[in-house]
């Protein structure tokens, strides 16, 4: 099943190092760590990731997952849903859908809108496969729905393919193809296989009103998609 999971990137962290490096504190790296121990949760997410990539410092999901903890027992959504996306997926840390959904919903809490839908899209798919939580399409939906109005191509693909397949909604292959052409404008490549198949389905006449409402949906900032 083509549900995508994405971890969440740096996020305010540019803006933290150029902030430090203007003050004079050294290179990247250096000022981030300097932030981070002090104890700047924000900067702890950064080092972070830093460590779960290689950026600037040996690559270690033990470190990141460090790091990554000391942000989100402060509060902080990057840090949070970071955390999450390690114990999903089982790096620096044993594998836990439980602890991931715990993490999840911590970030979720915080209201930040790029934190808020990538959690939104995640949480969906641990109600999909049923990981964490009691398997439920419906709520899965839910959650898909949620990401996918705010623009998020993880959660306008993995809406689409609910649609697709009848799963938690009505089957609508018209719907299916403008959520699944969305995600491919917003840089979910993956989703232009979902796009094009539905399309093979499509008479020339749902295929017009799909782009039509394909259109209408990103014209009205994801408000009016139906």
């Amino acid at each position: 099943m083509p549900f995508n999971i994405g971890r969440l990137t740096v996020g305010g962290g540019l803006l933290i190092s150029a902030l430090l490096l203007l003050s004079g504190c050294g290179d990247g790296v250096d000022a981030v760590r300097k932030a981070a121990e002090q104890g700047n949760a924000q900067a702890q997410s950064n080092l972070g990731a830093m460590y779960q990539d290689g950026e600037g410092v040996p690559q270690s999901d033990t470190e990141a997952v460090k790091w990554y903890r000391k942000s989100a027992e402060q509060g902080n959504a990057y840090g949070q849903y970071n955390l999450g996306w390690m114990y999903q997926m089982g790096k620096g840390v044993p594998q836990s859908d439980t602890e991931a959904v715990k993490w999840y919903r911590k970030s979720a809490e915080q209201g930040f809108t790029l934190v808020q839908s990538n959690v939104q899209s995640n949480l969906g798919m641990m109600y999909a496969t049923g990981r964490g939580v009691p398997q439920s399409d419906t709520e899965a939906v839910a959650w898909f729905r949620k990401a996918a109005e705010q623009g998020n191509a993880y959660g306008q693909h993995n809406l689409g393919w609910m649609y697709a397949n009848g799963r938690g909604v009505s089957q609508d292959i018209v719907k299916a193809y403008m959520w699944g052409s969305l995600a491919v404008l917003n840089g979910q490549s993956k989703a232009d296989a979902l796009r094009d198949a539905v399309a093979k389905d499509l008479t020339p006449s749902q295929l017009s009103q799909a782009q039509a409402m394909a259109q209408q949906c990103q014209a009205s900032n994801y408000k009016n998609c139906d």
